[in-house]
């Protein structure tokens, strides 16, 4: 079986698992309509955010911690929402099918709590981060940290052909349009007047760059061959922008927004791996509470803005 075709077969089964999983909801088994909550955000970490020790949380937990300084919580905070006005069902391990607390679970527990409805005013997604593309098994992110980290091998083209790192050109727009479609279809039918954004991810490296650099124990380490992930993280980025545009949904350019504050910079945005000059138990390549201020002010511009 032919590459794309084998793509094509495994973007169907996602499909129809988010659908079978999304008809388990009966919102007209309800006293009544829900009216919605004006802010809905659905993510993985880079919208809940997390300390070291939440690592120990196991992914799909429904009871995830949303801590003070992540984008959700401040732009909470900056549009004076009650938070019984706002539904943040993000997750560390968060993902759009692929395993844990997915897209569709996120958009279930939404409107199981009654947080779709006419009156939602803002929906966000930010996912893509944890799940595996194409064949890719296990999750690429599984195979990253120990590619970049070693030293002797690099992790270059040659890592794509042996395994140790995942084949970015699997990662395109048509098919990340695929796999979130029917969550959207069902959030624009129960939310009407929402408007839905795609959330980007923050610079982890310069786009197009073979060079990966990270901070840990304050000493930035640099993998001099790093394309094969450096390559992923760009092939992700431009699925999300080109798939927001395939689907008509806004969508945020947190690459933009965060340019020249990646790693190892003179001022990140993220935090290293206990790294005394951000935030020391702060989530390995996270945004910091600077870098989720950036991505909150953005967000509210566009809100108070419609």
């Amino acid at each position: 079986m032919k590459s794309s075709t084998r793509m094509r077969v495994l973007a169907a089964s996602v499909a129809c698992g988010t659908a079978a999983v999304l008809a388990t909801l009966s919102p007209q088994a309800t006293a009544e309509e829900p009216t919605g909550k004006t802010l809905v955000v659905i993510g993985d970490s880079f919208s809940a955010n997390g300390q070291i020790l939440d690592l120990l949380n196991s992914s799909g937990d429904t009871g995830c911690k949303h801590v003070s300084t992540s984008w959700p919580t401040q732009l909470t905070q900056r549009l004076a929402l009650p938070p019984d006005d706002v539904e943040d069902t993000s997750c560390q391990g968060g993902s759009i099918d692929t395993s844990g607390w997915t897209l569709a679970h996120q958009v279930k527990r939404a409107m199981s709590d009654g947080a779709l409805g006419p009156r939602t005013h803002t929906v966000t997604i930010q996912l893509g981060m944890n799940d595996a593309w194409g064949l890719d098994t296990p999750i690429p992110l599984s195979r990253a940290f120990p590619c970049l980290t070693d030293l002797l091998n690099g992790c270059g083209p040659e890592a794509i052909d042996q395994g140790r790192a995942p084949d970015p050109e699997t990662i395109t727009a048509q098919t990340y349009a695929t796999r979130i479609r029917q969550a959207v279809d069902y959030i624009r039918y129960y939310a009407p007047n929402a408007h839905i954004t795609l959330i980007g991810y923050p610079e982890l490296h310069t786009p197009g760059q073979t060079t990966a650099c990270a901070t840990i124990l304050g000493l930035n380490i640099t993998q001099p061959r790093a394309s094969a992930i450096t390559e992923y993280l760009d092939h992700l980025d431009t699925a999300q922008r080109q798939a927001a545009t395939l689907l008509n949904l806004d969508f945020l350019d947190t690459r933009a927004l965060t340019t020249g504050h990646g790693p190892c910079t003179p001022t990140p945005w993220l935090d290293g791996a206990l790294d005394p000059h951000t935030e020391l138990l702060g989530f390995p390549w996270h945004p910091s509470a600077q870098g989720d201020s950036v991505v909150a002010t953005a967000m509210q511009q566009r809100i108070t803005q419609r």
